[in-house]
């Protein structure tokens, strides 16, 4: 019962609109089914990072230390920013990357999650609710976040699956390059949402 409880406020949460999805989506539109798989890939174990933190007791210090909150908060802002302005900037044709590596890719994804501090702060302070009385702090909270993970990995699927249906129609270079604005556009939103809303 812990773990379809969790399932589902986890699978609620997964399905919020952030920067994991859009960078999922645009991957996938402007370079491909595989290339948004290991950027999803990167943003999954981006993931099991904070729920080890959280079974550690890592995410609570950083609770706790509103300097190190604020520190990783405005890297956090600072890296959503870069990609925001990269694609803004971005001269070449659409879809293109400087160094678009599948390495870059997953990078990509794991930095876009593991500098979020609230997703450290969700964790710490969601997966003690579903840690059974007496139980080892550390395997649940693995086990809780591969409960969260799985589902990501499945949603994230579901988005490359219908961004590659759109693809088509959507990464000719004019279109794409609207695409890429957009896109820039939002990861600035983020950006600024993140650094302004403790």
């Amino acid at each position: 019962m812990t773990l379809l409880t969790f399932a589902g406020v986890a699978a609620l949460l997964t399905l919020v609109p952030g920067p994991d999805s859009l960078l999922v989506l645009r991957t996938a539109i402007a370079q491909g089914r595989r290339a948004a798989l290991v950027a999803a890939l990167g943003i999954q174990v981006g993931c099991l990072w904070w729920g080890a933190a959280a079974g550690l007791g890592l995410t609570a210090v950083l609770a706790a230390s509103h300097t190190l909150y604020t520190v990783l908060r405005w890297v956090g802002a600072a890296y959503l920013l870069y990609l925001g302005a990269g694609l803004l900037l971005r001269r070449g044709r659409a879809g293109e990357a400087a160094g678009a590596s599948g390495r870059n890719r997953f990078l990509t994804g794991l930095l876009t999650n593991a500098l979020n501090p609230k997703v450290g702060v969700f964790y710490l302070s969601l997966l003690p609710q579903f840690v059974p009385a007496g139980a080892p702090v550390l395997p649940w909270s693995l086990l809780l976040t591969g409960v969260h993970v799985t589902e990501g990995v499945l949603w994230c699927a579901l988005l490359v699956a219908l961004a590659d249906r759109l693809g088509r129609v959507l990464r000719p270079p004019r279109v794409g390059r609207v695409l890429d604005r957009v896109a820039g556009t939002a990861f600035l939103g983020f950006a600024l949402r993140l650094a302004l809303r403790p």
